[in-house]
């Protein structure tokens, strides 16, 4: 299993450097951010830090949208630091929630996300697009790069989407009864479009804190509910509470929700997240020692997950790092 680390791209960016490159030499070999442009530092600018100060981490949005930046943008973007880099980006993508909300617009649809994949993809790796009408290349790319396109999703149209169309399927979330759901979705979907269901990478990012104090541990991370359940009650508002659409695992803890707070996005602490009961951060995120750590992550690892991203935004950064490279990864791999 890989390990990869999420972080936000909070001032001053030499932090956000400074933990990535922690995390790789804990074992590490992705390195995720934010991509909410107002709400936190642009997070292209530090990538390029990030892939200065490492060796082989890959390094991309978890995850970046449509809607915020021209797709020919984000081409650019991603073919530009692969240059820099020797190839080392991934693209996670998804529809834009606190990004474009935060500024006044709505998220994207679904069929703009895949589709600006399917452009963004062929653009790095120095193909020709049909794009607003042109035919479209980027001329200074003579080499094209592999971008790998991972997309994020809850409910059953998103996760049709990802089984037809990306490299990668991102759950946001660390329970097994709503990671069999999302995974046999996906692959359901990318069966029925002649794809090999095998070949797409399932990555589970959860927050994670290694430690004793388990009351502690639920408070740095009960902001991580609130978080799910803004999506959760959109996929709610859409489809209802049917247990086909929808699993009860996700649309129990939804009803006592009242509101969500852009200003919290992400982080310990959030006010909106008094709704989120200990039962759900215990199953959605990942605590107690290191020994707990091992026991669900190999969980996960066995019912298929090729990476686990470990949400940082808590007041245990570097110890939480430094047990996983001293005792979680070498057991999970071992």
């Amino acid at each position: 299993m890989d390990f990869g680390v999420v972080l936000q791209t909070d001032p001053p960016a030499s932090r956000v450097v400074e933990l990535a490159s922690l995390a790789e030499r804990n074992g590490f070999t992705y390195g995720w951010t934010f991509d909410s442009h107002v709400l936190w530092q642009e997070p292209f600018v530090i990538y390029a830090r990030i892939l200065a100060a490492t060796e082989s981490m890959t390094v991309g949005p978890m995850v970046t949208n449509p809607g915020t930046r021209d797709w020919t943008v984000l081409a650019s973007l991603f073919a530009t630091l692969n240059d820099m880099s020797g190839g080392r980006t991934i693209c996670g993508m998804g529809r834009g929630d606190s990004a474009l909300r935060y500024i006044g617009r709505p998220p994207t649809t679904l069929a703009t996300m895949a589709e600006s994949m399917r452009v963004i993809k062929a653009l790095v790796a120095g193909e020709e697009v049909e794009y607003n009408g042109k035919a479209l290349r980027i001329p200074w790319i003579e080499q094209g790069w592999e971008l790998p396109m991972w997309a994020a999703g809850y409910g059953p149209k998103a996760l049709a989407t990802v089984g037809r169309h990306a490299d990668g399927f991102i759950l946001q979330l660390a329970d097994p009864q709503v990671l069999e759901w999302t995974l046999n979705a996906v692959r359901e979907a990318a069966a029925e479009a002649g794809r090999d269901p095998g070949e797409i990478s399932v990555c589970v990012v959860a927050p994670a804190y290694v430690g004793d104090d388990i009351h502690h541990q639920r408070e740095e991370l009960r902001w991580f509910g609130g978080m799910v359940g803004n999506h959760v009650a959109d996929m709610v508002k859409r489809y209802g509470e049917d247990d086909a659409k929808v699993p009860r695992a996700l649309s129990d803890y939804i009803r006592a929700r009242e509101g969500y707070d852009y200003d919290h996005h992400g982080r310990a602490g959030n006010p909106s997240t008094d709704f989120v009961p200990d039962e759900i951060v215990d199953r959605f995120c990942v605590l107690g020692t290191a020994a707990d750590h091992v026991a669900k992550l190999s969980l996960l690892r066995d019912m298929g997950v090729d990476q686990f991203g470990i949400y940082l935004m808590h007041d245990a950064q570097e110890a939480t790092l430094e047990a996983y490279g001293r005792e979680v990864i070498p057991a999970v791999n071992g």
